[in-house]
Order: C-alpha cells, then structure tokens, then sequence
C-alpha cells in the first residue's frame, strides 16, 4: 500500500540502454514532500555533478505532488527539471506546468520520471497498463508541438495525454520549451534537454491508480470551505479577447483564476494568459493602432515551434529598439523590421531563430551573445529588456521591490512563483482595473501581512533595505514548500493575505490540505522548513556544479547603474510603492545600492545559517535539515564551512 497522498513508485528510463526500472516514493517523500523536492534529490544522487546539459548524464525529470489527483484544490500542477543550457553558467533549473499530463503521471502509478540516457534516434516514451515502451519517433521529428500531439492521439486514443517537443528543441535552441494539452508550456530551457536525448514526447494513457487520502472526510470538509470562500464574482481578465477567447479553469483546478483559452482546428485549445499572451501584444497595438487578437499568433508560434515566450518578448522588443536607433537593418537580418507588430514579421522571426536561418542563427543562442554580436550599444541597451543572464523578460524589477533582488540573485532563472509572493501584495495596494491606490488593500493591510508572513512589518516599507533579507529568506521557504505539494501559485498566492486581514470563513491553508491527505499533522512552520530543506538542497545541486557562492548571487549590472525610469512597469508606471509611516512614495530615479545590496546578502546568509564570507553552506545548518549526506559530500569539494 503506498503512503496516502502519493503513487507510490518513482519511473527512471534510461535511453543509452533501453534500461526502464523503479524505486519506491516513501524514502524521498517523508523529507522532500514531492515535486520541487523530489526532482532535486533525485536530480542529486543522478547527475554527476560535471555533466553538461546536452550530456546523456543529464536528467530530465518530471514530478507531481502529494495533493495532485485530489480535484478543486488548485493542486493538479507539476514541475519539469534539468540541467539547462539557458544562461550562464549551465544549472540546474526547473519549470511549473498545469493541465492534466502530471496528473495522468500519478494515474498510471509514478510520483515522479526520471529520463536519463540518449536515443540512437528520435524515440518517444508509452507509459501505459503498467508497461513502459520506448517507441520510434522518427515520423513526428520535425513536426510541431501541436502536429506532434495530434498526431500520436490519432494513433493512441484521446484518452492519452502527450508532453513533446517542437523544433526548436530538436535544434537545441537553449530557450526551448515543453508544451502539453491546454497550452501548458515549460520553459527555463528544458525542452533543448528532451530534444538533447532524441526524446520527441512523453504520452501516458489514461490509467486508474487513484491516489487515497488518509482523512477523506477532511479533504471533503476542505473542498467544501474553498468553494464558500472563493470569490462570487469571476476575476476579470487582462488576457481576454472579446468574442474569441473565454474563460478556463486548468484540469481538477475546481478555483481558477483569469486563464483564458479559445479553440484552434480540430481539437486544439490554445492559451491566453500573463506574459505569454502578451509576447507580442504591444508591437501589435502599436502597428494596428488598437488592441487585437492577432497578438495571440505569435503565443500561437512560440508554443508550437517550443520558444519560450518570455525570451521572446525581450528579443522581439530589443531588435525594434536597435533597428530605431539604426544599429541593424532589414538587409542584414532578411526581417521586416519596419513592420514590427504585423504577422509576416513575427511569423519570419520565429521560423528564422527554430531553424537557425540566416540572422536567425545569431539569436538561436539566447539575447545576451546575440546583442554581443551587434555591438557595444547594442549590448548596453539590453538593460531595458531583462532580468536574468537567461536574458528572460525584465519584470518585478528590484529597484522597486528590493526584496526581489535577492531572490533573483539566487536563483537559476526567473523565479516566478518567488516574485509573485511580494508582487502581488504591491499590486493589490497600488490598484489595478482602476482602483486608487491603497483602495483595494490598504497599507495597514500590507503591513499587517507583511509582519506575519515576512517576519516584520519594515518589509512593506519600499524605502529602506531593512527587513528584506529575512522576507525573502521567509517567502523562499514558504515557495519551495509550496512547489513541493505542487499547488497553484496564481491561487495560493492570492489568497495568502487575506488568511489574515479577511474577515469572513478562514481560508484553507497548504498545511492542512498536506495533513488531511498525507495524515502527516504539521503546522506551517514544520511545512516551511520543509520548504527550506529543499531550498537547501536546491542551493547544494548549484554550488556542486560550478555556482560561486556569494560570487554567483549578483544581478545584471544595469540594475546597480541605470536608474528606474518612469513608465517602465506596466502596472506601476509612476513606480509607486509604500514608504516609511506608510507615505506613498515613488522610486523613479532609484538604482540597487551596491553596498547595501552586499550587506543585505550578509544579513540573508545569516538568516539562512550559511557562512557570510563565502556564502556558502555550514554543516551545523545542513545537518540540522537532515541533509547530512549533502554535508559530507559538499565537504570534500571544500564546499562547505
């Protein structure tokens, strides 16, 4: 009988070999709690730490969690792993999906897969009736992401669900994605890892292994009280398009939040949500003159070619800049760039950087060495555009946030699901859809919240440095527990602070939904130190593979020099944020201090028990989270003080 809440078993399939075995779930779950966690142990004790992205020694791993089978808690979420190629250096990173690919995992008996090896040739994985098939792909390379899934439909039922790969990915291109049924896309780079082992797709076939809860009247009781505390009146979406676009609520969401979806040829359902529908959106209106939903093409392109939008969006909005300033021109790039916002322009833009075409191929390796390629000012002018050395999109900037610096600063990539714990907060306070500011959520609010789940109320003072190294330490903890379990970060974030200022039925918590499954009583500090166990881990696997501890926990220079300007934010244009006594203040003008930054490091490595010189771990504090085995062997790397 496998522990309540899980599958039971864990898949590894090895594609040198043909190799397929399993391993129990119990030994990772009681310490590592599922998805975050899991990948990153097994990630651990697979991967050799000297192993590059594109290496067969590289895994790709897919995990879901303890709450995922259990429908109407917005828990049905999964996470893909991997060294990635996008950034510098390579890392370990991650990527957060929806839709019901992680949930047909747990159906079919496995916690998580772990994908190691290379195929001789394009092959795809059957997980189905209990057997495990490496199947010739060779008639789907090539094909797009949405060609690919129809296609192996069409030969296995409609009942299967299908995680593959476009073209990009099959050329390596370091920002390539994942796509799954509903538009569900992985980005971070990992689909250039499945297109690295041949591996075209992942299908599972509707199976029935249901997970057991350990309190089934409790988790009844919890459904019950989410469904009366969710709010009467669906959220209005910024990502709607009249007449072409409606709402949609992921699989066994039973909540949701303002995703859109809207129908393609056949059976196809494409996306409309955040920055991905958006990629293009602004180039549109500006061409058309108004807004359109023709900006839904190119979401439409990069999902279906496998480009991560969120590179995308930086690239497309740089070339227009550079083009402004005559640093390139149509001639040389074979880009209509005078007609930036048109289909022609994103439709060639696409097919040229898939296809490593002609200019295309300057940009197949990411913004940062392309922008090397052009020039000096060309380089310079990046700093409008990103945040990350993956050259993703520029957005929770630390200029405003401060807080968000750290969390930047430690992390392989862009960490969503972190930013939006000190996001959200801001942008219910600084009102959006027209609201005033401090309207929506008052600063009394913002700061009561802040105390409670940042550790002090200074963290919702924008001005000042102070309290931001242990919020961000808190939210961390609080987001590694939470990508563990896996729940939605849309939902669980936004309903967080009103677990403390609502005044009607108190809304359920992760902690309680992870005991009335798992049968495992804690309370949300024995949950968020699982959390920071994790998080520890995570830190290991980076430093492990090249990370240089205090070294590597930086931000892109522009944020030290180039001072925040008006109208960067879209959703705070006057770069407005709540200041000492609660006065509104603006930061234009402001840039990350240097020294305070590094002292704002010093205080965090403190607040996380690691060494503040170095900023590396300390055994004292590895052995306290029951990561004794990780001490060791960061210890006899000289890893560890």
């Amino acid at each position: 009988m496998p522990e309540y809440g899980y599958a039971g078993e864990i898949l590894k399939v090895n594609l040198s070999d043909g190799k397929i075995t399993k391993l129990p779930t119990a030994g990772y779950a009681a310490k590592f709690i599922g998805g975050h966690g899991i990948a990153a142990r097994l990630y651990w004790e697979m991967v050799p730490p000297q192993a590059k992205a594109f290496d067969p020694e590289n895994c790709f791993i897919c995990a879901n969690g303890p709450v995922t089978g259990f429908p109407r808690f917005a828990g049905f979420r999964w996470k893909i792993f991997g060294k990635s190629p996008a950034g510098d250096p390579e890392s370990f990173s991650y990527a957060n999906l929806g839709e019901r690919w992680g949930a047909w995992l747990k159906y079919a008996g496995y916690d998580a897969l772990a994908v190691q090896g290379k195929a001789d040739k394009p092959v795809y994985i059957y997980i189905h009736d209990g057997r495990t098939e490496i199947r010739d792909a060779s008639r789907l390379w090539g094909q797009t992401t949405f060609d690919a899934s129809d296609n192996l439909k069409a030969e296995l039922g409609k009942n299967v669900s299908v995680l593959t790969i476009g073209p990009a990915a099959e050329n390596l291109i370091p920002f390539a994605t994942v796509l799954a049924e509903g538009g569900a896309s992985g980005s971070g780079g990992l689909g250039a890892v499945m297109g690295s082992k041949n591996l075209k797709a992942i299908v599972i076939a509707a199976g029935d292994k249901r997970p057991v809860a350990a309190d089934p009247d409790r988790v009844r009781q919890l459904v019950d009280r989410i469904a009366a505390t969710k709010p009467s009146v669906p959220m209005p979406s910024l990502w709607a398009v009249p007449g072409l676009t409606r709402d949609h609520a992921c699989y066994g969401c039973g909540i949701g939040c303002s995703r859109q979806i809207y129908d393609g040829e056949g059976s196809r359902l494409y996306k409309s949500l955040c920055q991905a529908s958006d990629v293009y959106g602004d180039m549109v209106t500006r061409y058309l003159g108004k807004p359109d939903g023709a900006r839904l093409q190119a979401t439409r392109l990069c999902d279906g070619y496998g480009l991560d939008t969120a590179v995308m969006q930086s690239m497309i909005e740089w070339l227009d800049a550079c083009y402004q300033e005559g640093l390139i021109n149509e001639k040389e790039t074979g880009l209509p760039l005078s007609r930036v916002g048109s289909p022609e322009y994103i439709e060639e833009l696409t097919r040229k950087i898939t296809f490593k075409e002609g200019f295309g191929e300057i940009f197949s390796n990411g913004l940062i060495p392309a922008a090397e390629s052009v020039g000096p000012k060309a380089r310079e002018m990046l700093s409008t555009f990103i945040a990350t050395r993956g050259g993703e999109k520029r957005d929770y900037d630390p200029r405003l946030f401060i807080t968000t610096g750290l969390i930047y600063a430690t992390e392989p990539r862009r960490p969503i699901q972190q930013l939006h714990e000190v996001c959200n907060m801001l942008m219910m306070w600084v009102g959006m859809e027209g609201a005033k500011t401090g309207e929506m959520f008052t600063i009394e609010n913002f700061r009561k919240v802040a105390e409670k789940i940042w550790g002090n109320a200074i963290a919702a003072d924008f001005s000042t440095y102070e309290g931001k190294a242990l919020a961000a330490k808190k939210l961390q903890d609080r987001v590694f527990a939470k990508e563990s379990l896996v729940v939605c970060d849309l939902r669980w974030t936004m309903s967080q602070p009103f677990r403390y200022i609502g005044d009607g039925p108190a809304p359920v918590t992760e902690t309680e939904i992870y005991s009335a499954i798992t049968g495992k009583e804690i309370d949300e500090a024995e949950l968020y130190r699982m959390g920071e166990r994790i998080f520890n881990l995570q830190r290991a696997v980076l430093l492990r593979q090249g990370w240089p501890g205090r070294e590597g926990d930086r931000l892109l220079e522009h944020f030290h020099t180039n001072p925040l300007q008006q109208g960067e934010l879209f959703y705070d244009a006057e770069c407005l944020a709540p200041g000492k006594d609660g006065e509104i203040i603006s930061k234009i003008g402001v840039v990350i201090d240097r020294e305070e930054f590094e002292n704002m490091k010093s205080e965090y490595y403190g607040y996380r028990g690691w060494d503040v010189e170095t900023g590396l771990p300390t055994r004292a504090k590895l052995e306290d989270l029951q990561l004794s085995d990780v001490a060791a062997d960061l210890a006899g790397r000289g890893l560890l003080k």
